[in-house]
């Protein structure tokens, strides 16, 4: 059973996408709270005016972060994130124009190492009464949740320039009951592989970044454990549309340990290769094996739509934890000034796979697949597709819709051999650039056997908000 979910962003962009990643705060105004402005006020006191104009619309705006290439085609807030983005590096050519409550604070956000995070509070009503899953990340029904607290220590690479070669690095403390969906076999798994804890802590991302200007229009070299490459959703909530993710995001690939080189060849092409130790294991774990990455990302001249395809952890495709052979492609169009969608499909496998009715043992924290009679091992495929319709309201407003189908051919990612389909309707709210709020109601059903609530109901419906704060 996979441990819930991912963080792979394909789509979205530099807002920490996650990027690409998939992995920074929507762009907040440049405030006048700086050091010089406030050389006579305390810690506590620069941070709490920082809020204070946030809030109030009062704070100065700079001019926008330098870049090169194409314009950017969507506005964040309300949108998570600025551009159609890519997984595994910064956005190359765009620089690191975000400002930070904490850092702010700290020393006038003037140096290029940045502090910051998010607090996320979650609440949810069910039908079901026990667990939601495979929806997440809103697992346990009927509660009032610490969803994520997560700290972010990083510094970006200076892509912009095209003049030295320059380094970045990022690290990552979080906490909360979505350590669910970032668990990766070998880093303090056993919360959840042995004791099935409901709040748990994950360093999720540490990697180091090298950005080499001379080849083509910029490559940056990524080392360590970083986000699954593909994917319009992220385990990182700022990243995401929606609070509660898509059934596809929930049985996906969350984390990879590995290297990846990617590569801007001109401003509309983006390639991608590299080498991972397989999904969500480290690489001291058994299950680690040599597996290949790689994307192409294509953009049109008017940015109105954005193309990006994977293959995703590439090996021999035999049973180990999440060795999940992935063929991902993601589509954006923006249609309008204020309308865009996000469509993304991927058809996913393991060979191999022991049978829930035979004699083999799977691993703790995955499922067996329902092969057929007689048979100890099989093929367990699944496909999956969501998409999204977006909406901007206003400066601080977007609604959005989303539907999802998952079909879990041999019941190995979910535990039950079915096709699924849910559809979500959300609203968000933004508070200045600090606090974003977002409702949702969302109706799911399992089409082939009662798979919801533990095996006991066919269909579920949730109501459900978080509230982001950052910091």
């Amino acid at each position: 059973m996979r441990r819930f979910a991912r963080v792979g962003i394909l789509g979205i962009s530099v807002i920490g996408a996650y990027y690409a990643n998939a992995q920074q705060l929507p762009n907040a105004p440049t405030t006048s709270t700086s050091a010089t402005a406030n050389g006579t006020r305390n810690f506590f006191e620069r941070w709490i005016d920082f809020y204070r104009q946030d809030w109030k619309g009062t704070a100065v705006v700079g001019p926008p972060a330098p870049r090169r290439g194409l314009p950017s085609p969507l506005s964040s807030p309300p949108f998570p994130n600025s551009d159609w983005s890519y997984g595994g590096s910064p956005t190359i050519g765009e620089a690191d124009g975000n400002v930070y409550p904490l850092q702010t604070a700290i020393d006038g956000a003037t140096g290029r190492t940045k502090v910051y995070g998010w607090i996320e509070p979650t609440a949810n009503v069910s039908t079901s009464r026990d667990r939601n899953y495979p929806e997440t990340n809103d697992i346990y029904s009927n509660r009032i949740e610490l969803g994520q607290a997560v700290v972010y220590v990083e510094r970006l690479p200076d892509s912009v320039q095209r003049d030295n070669v320059d380094w970045g690095f990022h690290l990552t403390g979080f906490f909360g009951t979505d350590y669910r969906s970032t668990t990766n076999k070998g880093y303090f798994s056993s919360q959840l592989l042995n004791h099935d804890r409901q709040y748990g802590f994950d360093p999720v991302l540490e990697y180091a970044d090298v950005y080499f200007p001379h080849v083509a229009k910029g490559m940056n070299v990524r080392a360590g454990r970083f986000i699954s490459i593909p994917g319009i959703e992220a385990q990182l909530t700022p990243n995401n549309y929606i609070f509660s993710h898509s059934l596809l995001y929930a049985v996906d690939p969350f984390t990879d340990t590995g290297v990846l080189a990617t590569i801007q060849v001109s401003n509309q092409l983006v390639v991608q290769a590299g080498v991972s130790g397989s999904h969500d294991v480290a690489l001291w774990t058994e299950d680690a094996k040599p597996s290949f990455m790689g994307c192409v990302s294509y953009t049109t001249k008017s940015v109105n739509d954005n193309f990006y395809l994977c293959a995703n952890g590439i090996n021999d495709g035999k049973y180990a934890f999440n060795n999940l052979q992935m063929y991902d492609g993601t589509w954006y169009h923006k249609f309008g000034s204020t309308w865009h969608t996000a469509t993304e499909m991927y058809a996913m496998y393991q060979r191999d796979v022991p049978s829930v009715n035979g004699s083999i043992v799977p691993e703790k924290g995955t499922n067996g697949a329902n092969c057929r009679p007689g048979m100890q091992k099989c093929l367990a495929p699944e496909w999956a597709m969501v998409n999204y319709i977006n909406k901007q309201l206003s400066p601080h407003d977007f609604a959005s819709f989303r539907s999802d189908f998952l079909n879990d051919k041999k019941g190995q990612r979910t535990g039950y051999a079915t096709k699924y389909s849910e559809a979500t309707l959300m609203l968000s709210h933004w508070v200045g650039s600090t606090v974003q709020i977002r409702p949702e109601v969302r109706f799911d059903h399992a089409w082939d056997r009662r798979s919801y609530d533990k095996g006991t109901r066919t269909n579920q419906f949730t109501f459900a908000t978080d509230v982001i704060f950052h910091f």
